[in-house]
């Protein structure tokens, strides 16, 4: 079993959806679901589908101005996604996210086990960027693990573009990343994405 404290080892995807870009079609969940922003009476519930002891946690991250979208089947909590503006940690690559005014990051999302396979991850994502757009972003930004297919599955069904490819090692105290622009993406979405990554 390897010791976090001594070492570190992640490979990262990170994607992008730009607002005002080409149309995407929107994503229907393959269930009946309520897609939209939690509100303050949702915190137990959502602490609750969080695995939490307590709504603490949730509470705080409302009250650092962080935003959280939920997919409701039958009334109950079946996924959620956290949203963040100006600056967010990545905890797996040991580093923030800095943003722009006009930009947003998703992150922390998860379907609960008895919803998955209904797409209802990849509708919640789209609802989300949608609606960010509509307030006003211009681009937002998702990722996750190399080894985490079915988010980035859902990535692309929600219309979003991968961007970089990230490899982080801290050993003893050595910290290096390496940074692999993709294929599919702009040389200037590419540099934004590593601004937006930089120490």
């Amino acid at each position: 079993m390897r010791d976090l404290h001594l070492w570190a080892f992640e490979r990262g995807t990170l994607w992008v959806r730009e607002c005002g870009g080409k149309d995407v079609a929107p994503v229907v969940p393959g269930r009946e679901a309520v897609l939209r922003e939690a509100r303050s009476c949702d915190t137990e519930a959502l602490a609750s589908a969080m695995g939490l002891a307590t709504a603490t946690e949730a509470q705080r991250r409302f009250d650092a101005g962080r935003r959280c979208f939920v997919a409701l089947v039958d009334g109950s909590i079946a996924g959620y996604g956290w949203v963040s503006h100006g600056v967010e940690s990545i905890g797996e690559l040991e580093r923030s996210f800095r943003m722009a005014p006009d930009e947003a990051y998703i992150w922390d999302c998860a379907t609960l086990p008895p919803y998955r396979g209904q797409h209802l991850y990849c509708a919640l994502l789209d609802h989300i960027a949608t609606t960010l757009c509509r307030s006003g972003a211009r681009r937002i930004w998702i990722g996750a693990s190399l080894d985490n297919t079915p988010s980035i599955r859902g990535f692309a069904a929600a219309g979003f573009q991968p961007v970089l490819t990230l490899t982080y090692l801290r050993l003893l105290g050595i910290r290096r990343v390496w940074m692999a622009g993709s294929a599919e993406a702009s040389p200037a979405l590419v540099t934004r994405a590593r601004e937006c990554l930089a120490v």
